[in-house]
């Protein structure tokens, strides 16, 4: 005898079933229901927890939170800090330049004088 054969004399063996009640029969079938519900609640729930942390779920506000309104904040608070940085940067070049112009030898009216210009290129050739 082989398995397919085998299957079908238990399927029929329970098929037959026991002859019980109709009250019997239909709370060891809600029992089941719910034990089989249980069970697949219990298989799924780590992996739709995983899912629901990763993905933000699939509606309602966290959704909208999750895929629009986080990410668009973090780009414009990078935009601004980056702009801020950079005003930073050119404020301090310009600090270095007019220390170095104040704190030079040489007088304002030098630097304002537009023959200076060409003598500084032919003194540095």
């Amino acid at each position: 005898m082989n398995e397919q054969q085998t299957a079908y004399r238990i399927k029929q063996m329970l098929n037959r079933g026991l002859d019980l009640d109709p009250g019997k029969v239909a709370r060891l079938r809600e029992a089941r229901e719910r034990a089989l519900a249980r069970q697949r609640t219990k298989a799924l729930a780590p992996f739709l927890a995983w899912a629901d942390n990763v993905t933000g779920g699939w509606d309602g506000p966290s959704f909208v939170l999750s895929r629009v309104v986080l990410p668009t904040a973090l780009v414009i608070f990078s935009l601004v800090a980056i702009s801020q940085w950079r005003e930073t940067q050119q404020a301090t070049e310009i600090e270095e330049i007019d220390a170095a112009v104040l704190t030079g030898d040489l007088p304002l009216d030098a630097y304002l004088d537009k023959g200076f210009d060409a003598w500084l290129r032919r003194s540095s050739q």
